[in-house]
């Protein structure tokens, strides 16, 4: 499949003639990326398709009012890291547990997970992120998994580089003892 530059799809997209096209290929282009962001936040495979879901749909909604004033997918990660949060604030409200807890919460019921693949010291590493506190939990996944430069989470979390550089390094530093506190046990 030819990938077509965000350029490209914008400007399909604001033609009335391509826009369901190019729609779809905007969400073929970023549906991967943004589920696994999104799945990392919500931790549930049909928890994270929902949200994803939903990302696409308020997408849609806000195209046309897209400036372009960040990339398209800087712009869908935040929707999605917004989505994530509402999502995650609704579960707190059904569970009636702190929202840092939902997520451990989740995990824990979901440990058995057969979208889940990994092997036990990945299992370990996601059970550590979880303990995280939210922000720092979406910090630790942007750099960690995503790869994503400081300048640009900056600009999807509306965070200065300071600050998520101090929340990626204490993320580090929690995540290290909780591995280092379980092998201690093992």
């Amino acid at each position: 499949m030819t990938e077509y530059p965000d350029e490209d799809l914008l400007d399909q997209f604001r033609n009335e003639s391509t826009r369901n096209m190019a729609f779809n290929l905007i969400v073929r282009k970023y549906q991967r990326r943004v589920y696994w962001h999104i799945r990392r936040l919500v931790v549930d495979h049909d928890d994270a398709d929902d949200v994803t879901q939903n990302t696409f749909i308020k997408a849609w909604k806000g195209l046309d009012g897209f400036k372009q004033d960040s990339q398209l997918f800087t712009w869908l990660y935040r929707i999605a890291t917004n989505e994530s949060f509402s999502f995650l604030k609704q579960k707190k409200a059904n569970l009636n547990i702190p929202l840092d807890d939902v997520s451990y919460a989740i995990a824990i019921s979901k440990q058995d997970d057969n979208y889940f693949t990994g092997d036990e010291i990945q299992k370990k590493l996601q059970m550590a992120i979880l303990t995280l506190p939210e922000k720092q939990r979406i910090v630790f996944n942007m750099k960690y998994f995503d790869e994503m430069k400081y300048e640009e989470m900056s600009r999807v979390l509306d965070t200065s580089v300071g600050a998520l550089k101090a929340s990626y390094h204490i993320a580090v530093k929690k995540i290290e003892a909780f591995v280092t506190k379980g092998q201690e046990k093992g």
